[in-house]
């Protein structure tokens, strides 16, 4: 275009304030270089998103038989083992077990004990614990005559490794046809001990007897325990006189003391978590891990989990005084004391809780959640302070009791999961995801 005489005055005007063009030349590499700094990835003011904590969990292929289910997963430290029902011939049931692999697999199935007279239960399940320092042991249930909640708990033991069983024996004696399961064991000083819910004392009435019962602790369920041998048990001794009737148990070794914790049951149907300690062969008075004041005339059947480290522990547990809850508390004096407890989840959580305690101290909880898509399996980091990352979703489940209790336990470099997929035909699945 053309300036006029008064366009060019206006434009002298409003250059005289900036540099002429060829003044900016000696700059324009380094000026065409600082406009391309917010593209450099090192240089850009976004801030880069946080590792996460859990790798992607990927599923493992496992060697349980078609319908196989309830899966249980146990470790001494050193060895992992995930054990499995599944189904033989005709009314027969297989309890089985593999044992994890450094090439992150599982190894070939070893079958430990076959019977058409077993007691099956969502809740219930039996399992295979190894031992470093002494003989591995492993569960079941078996049915006997007297109704629907009559049977026992049936023990074998291998001293070398899983390989082989000795006979199968009960860790009880009452001989009464009652039930007797929930049971949990641990290795303590060499010695395998077993903790059940023993109900000799309910006359066979069923879940949730003597609610109306004056007498207090006649007629309830009980929590024993005792050391398991070849042979048969000894040193059985009650724990706690008065528990729920179908909740699981859990045991940790803490120290030099065995760690046990189960749901309790007051006389006013209150049901809270609480902890004992095995101490030179003595259990102590029980403690309550927090007081939730959950009141309810039926058994919730959903138990605490527990994980130590020396001193160190984690216990984790569903509840529901005023909403479903999942909560979790530390104690650092091997479980004599525990700290205020930290909520995990709230809401739309049906609990079946695990935990693990990570050698920084660290708790992961896994439980199982509700969405607005279905079930999932879903875990979380915490610390003394409260939630330590994000929770991750594991896997897709149900809320169905068939699903079972999902499991999860830490391998070298992970952790692992395993659950009950209830389809049609249900199957044993199992992921590890590595630990960031």
């Amino acid at each position: 275009m053309t300036l006029t005489p008064s366009t060019a005055a206006r434009a002298s005007l409003s250059f005289q304030n900036f540099l002429p063009f060829r003044s900016f030349l000696p700059f324009l590499p380094f000026l065409c270089f600082l406009s391309f700094l917010p593209f450099l990835p090192g240089c850009s003011r976004a801030p880069a998103p946080p590792h996460p904590w859990l790798g992607a969990a990927t599923s493992v292929a496992t060697p349980a038989a078609t319908g196989a289910r309830f899966p249980n997963l146990a470790t001494d430290g050193q060895t992992v083992v995930m054990s499995w029902l599944e189904p033989g011939a005709g009314d027969e049931f297989r309890l089985s077990y593999a044992e994890w692999q450094r090439e992150q697999r599982w190894g070939t199935p070893i079958e430990v004990a076959a019977g058409k007279d077993w007691f099956v239960n969502w809740a219930d399940f039996p399992s295979v614990v190894p031992a470093h320092d002494g003989p591995w042991s492993a569960h079941w249930l078996q049915q006997k005559p007297g109704g629907v909640y009559a049977y026992d708990v049936m023990t074998r033991l291998s001293a070398d490794g899983g390989r082989t069983w000795s006979e199968p024996h009960s860790p009880h004696d009452d001989g009464t046809a009652t039930e007797h399961g929930f049971v949990s064991i641990a290795s303590l000083g060499g010695r395998p001990y077993g903790v059940w819910l023993d109900g000799r004392k309910t006359l066979g009435e069923g879940h949730d007897h003597g609610a109306d019962n004056p007498a207090g602790s006649q007629g309830a369920m009980t929590l024993r325990g005792a050391v398991l041998t070849p042979a048969g048990a000894i040193d059985g001794s009650e724990i706690d006189a008065r528990v729920c009737d179908c909740c699981q148990t859990d045991a940790a070794v803490s120290g030099a003391a065995l760690l046990v914790v189960y749901r309790n049951r007051s006389e006013d149907e209150t049901r809270d978590i609480q902890a004992a300690r095995l101490e030179h062969g003595v259990w102590t008075t029980p403690v309550t891990v927090h007081a939730d004041g959950w009141r309810i005339d039926a058994c919730p059947v959903n138990g605490p989990a527990v994980a130590a480290r020396g001193d160190e522990v984690a216990v984790a547990w569903f509840t529901a005084p005023d909403q479903p809850r999942v909560r979790l508390a530390f104690s650092v004096d091997g479980g004599r004391t525990f700290g205020p407890p930290l909520e995990v989840a709230s809401g739309k959580v049906v609990g079946r809780v695990d935990v693990v305690l990570l050698q920084d101290g660290r708790a992961v909880v896994s439980w199982l959640a509700e969405t607005a898509n279905g079930a999932v399996i879903r875990a979380q980091p915490f610390n003394h302070a409260g939630a330590a990352d994000v929770a991750r979703d594991i896997a897709t489940s149900n809320i169905a009791r068939s699903s079972g209790f999902p499991q999860m336990v830490q391998v070298a470099d992970g952790l692992l999961f395993a659950w009950t997929e209830n389809g049609s035909i249900p199957a044993v699945r199992t992921a590890f995801a590595p630990l960031h």
